[in-house]
């Protein structure tokens, strides 16, 4: 039973990795939301999984909470967004795509180095996932500091905490509810400050690059 669900957890974490590597792949808004929505809800069944077979009931309503708050709540905020600024794609940001894809590539495999003397001493049948969980923060992270608009770095953000919510999962078996209810009102307060930078930003420049706030420094 153990090694299925060690094959699970790896399985969940690696759908949950590739989602996040659109970001780096597609160019349109859509195909970041609907990969944020398919990586929130790969996220939601592997807590489930973990709360399944750690024998953790408080995990299956950790698993509700993320899919209701980053499967379909921030999802609808992101597409209104996304009606908004219809016209804003992520055309030329700083790193191209061939260049990113290598990049996230190499970032990934740092993460198996980094958490490898982790999952060394770990005994945890989720341990094998772990390190892909760390490639999906290290790749957001780069998604963050790579792109120019500012509703992909949004994406991008909320994304860098799933990985860490998955990091989180898969490294302690399991969190407590009431540390992940917690963690759930900081995201969303936080979105919903990105949000209102987002507009702010599109009413001063009529554009959401964040290239354009170098011209507040002239």
């Amino acid at each position: 039973m153990d090694s299925a669900f060690s094959q699970l957890c790896v399985l969940g974490s690696s759908l949950v990795l590739i989602f996040g590597l659109i970001l780096l792949w597609r160019r349109g808004v859509t195909a970041y939301i609907n990969a944020f929505v398919w990586q929130s809800t790969v996220l939601s069944a592997v807590t489930a999984t973990v709360g399944y077979f750690g024998n953790d009931r408080e995990l299956y309503w950790v698993a509700g909470g993320l899919f209701l708050l980053k499967g379909v709540a921030i999802p609808r905020l992101l597409r209104r967004m996304e009606r908004r600024f219809a016209a804003e794609r992520e055309l030329e940001p700083y790193v191209n795509t061939a260049t990113s894809l290598v990049v996230s590539g190499l970032l990934v495999l740092f993460g198996y180095a980094i958490t490898r003397p982790l999952v060394a001493l770990s005994q945890l049948p989720t341990r094998a996932g772990m390190p892909l969980a760390m490639g999906l923060v290290l790749v957001s992270l780069f998604v963050v500091i790579s792109r120019k608009k500012a509703l992909t770095q949004v994406i991008g953000f909320l994304m860098l905490e799933n990985g860490l919510a998955l990091l989180a999962v898969l490294g302690t078996y399991g969190i407590p509810l009431i540390v992940e209810l917690g963690v759930f009102l900081d995201v969303l307060m936080g979105f919903l400050v990105m949000q209102i930078f987002i507009y702010q930003i599109h009413e001063t420049f009529e554009s959401i690059d964040v290239e354009q706030l170098n011209r507040l420094r002239h």
